[in-house]
């Protein structure tokens, strides 16, 4: 499994340290479906940009590949990137599972 993460440039801090905390999350998180899927793109940014507060305008967008398959995009807002990220990891893994088990039942 590929893991390919994109930022915009309104986030702060380290992009290596970022990249190292998101593969490490995805790797763990996503283990057991790590045999079906080929690729995981993620694209995390700030909604209001750099200077600019809100509620949940941080964005996580997280998007899988199944051969096969068209890609499975799920979208979480939230406070930080790290709540962003986690909701969105959440919303993966139910897509995934619902996902293959319909592929499974339907062979």
């Amino acid at each position: 499994m590929t893991i390919q993460i994109n930022t915009d440039h309104s986030l702060h801090g380290s992009a290596s340290e970022l990249n190292q905390t998101v593969t490490a999350l995805l790797t763990r998180s996503l283990e057991r479906f790590s045999g079906e899927l080929t690729r995981v793109e993620v694209h995390l940014g700030d909604e209001n940009g750099v200077d600019k507060k809100g509620a949940d305008d941080k964005r996580c967008v997280l998007e899988a590949r199944l051969p096969g398959h068209a890609p499975l995009v799920v979208t979480h807002h939230a406070a930080t990137v790290g709540q962003a990220l986690d909701g969105g990891v959440d919303r993966l893994k139910r897509l995934l599972e619902n996902t293959l088990d319909r592929r499974k039942n339907h062979r």
